[in-house]
């Protein structure tokens, strides 16, 4: 994974001067009978050659396996290599301006359509001066708080206080949509709990633990992308304190008082996103969908004075 976020970070400039219309990152909707979902791409070139890497439904971001260019229009791309219980996923992408269309291929099975759109840079100065926190989360009831994915299964109380988690059930999110922000947020994993507090509801910052394999999928870690740059205990069983700062696509977080991210461009979605619409509004929402016991609190937020 390091190796290729090094080769990423070596051909920004490459493929800013690229004259092939799939270069660059892509916000995607892929569409089937069965449902809608997003997805990323980002393409890069490098000594005339194509290179890149997706973001699937979820999980964590991945290599291309393989990449061919079809003329100048048409790209073709495996997705994912067959294995025992899946066959091979292949994509057909068609450029025009910074539109993509195409179709998704697995096995015979070729009913899903792909429409994608460049992602928006999203630069922004920081903010001069924040607005006073206030509480997402009243320490009383729900209320500003819905289900998400799996709303019959919901298994979010408020219990002394927190936000809690019962057992392995629904994600939970605002109501309310935010741009840029400054979030606190104290967390209390129990041992071998996964969680994770998504921003704008498309990009992770994960909480607990996948089994310490894999420094980009730890505690404080933008899922997937980018390990925390200070290595830290898990805290099972303490309080923890979040402090994350989001403008445009840039994020600081601050873990127990230690910058663990220092302005750091996020790439694209995470796996998990509610949709791929970057530049829009999104709400907070929490994971409640790998394991139960994570508990949340004095969760409060400050936005941007105009």
């Amino acid at each position: 994974m390091k190796a290729l976020l090094l080769i990423f970070a070596l051909t920004i400039s490459a493929f800013a001067q690229s004259k092939n219309p799939f270069v660059g990152r892509w916000d995607l909707t892929l569409t089937s009978p069965r449902g809608t979902w997003p997805q990323w791409m980002e393409i890069v070139e490098k000594d005339g050659k194509l290179d890149g890497r997706v973001q699937p439904r979820g999980g964590a971001v991945r290599p291309i396996v393989t990449i061919s260019s079809a003329g100048d229009s048409r790209l073709l791309i495996t997705v994912q290599a067959a294995t025992d219980r899946a066959a091979t996923i292949t994509w057909e992408l068609s450029a025009s301006a910074d539109k993509l269309t195409g179709t998704q291929k697995q096995g015979e099975n070729a009913d899903t359509t792909i429409a994608g759109v460049r992602a928006p840079e999203l630069k922004r100065p920081m903010p001069k001066a924040w607005t006073a926190p206030e509480p997402l989360f009243d320490g009383k009831d729900l209320t500003g708080w819905q289900p998400v994915n799996n709303p019959a299964n919901s298994h979010w109380v408020v219990k002394d206080g927190t936000l809690f988690n019962e057992t392995r059930g629904s994600n939970i999110r605002t109501t309310r949509t935010f741009q840029d922000f400054k979030l606190h947020v104290e967390v209390l994993c129990p041992e071998h709990c996964n969680s994770g507090i998504y921003l704008r509801g498309r990009d992770e910052i994960q909480v607990g633990t996948e089994g310490g394999t894999q420094s980009s999928h730890e505690m404080g870690a933008v899922y997937g992308f980018f390990a925390p740059k200070v290595a830290m205990p898990l805290g099972s069983g303490q309080w923890q304190t979040f402090d994350i700062t989001l403008v445009g696509r840039y994020v600081t977080v601050v873990r127990n008082g230690v910058t663990i991210h220092d302005n750091q461009e996020m790439p694209g979605i995470t796996g998990g996103a509610l949709d791929s619409n970057e530049g829009e509004p999104g709400p907070f929402f929490l994971q409640g969908d790998h394991d139960g016991g994570m508990a949340y609190r004095n969760i409060t937020i400050s936005l941007p004075k105009n």
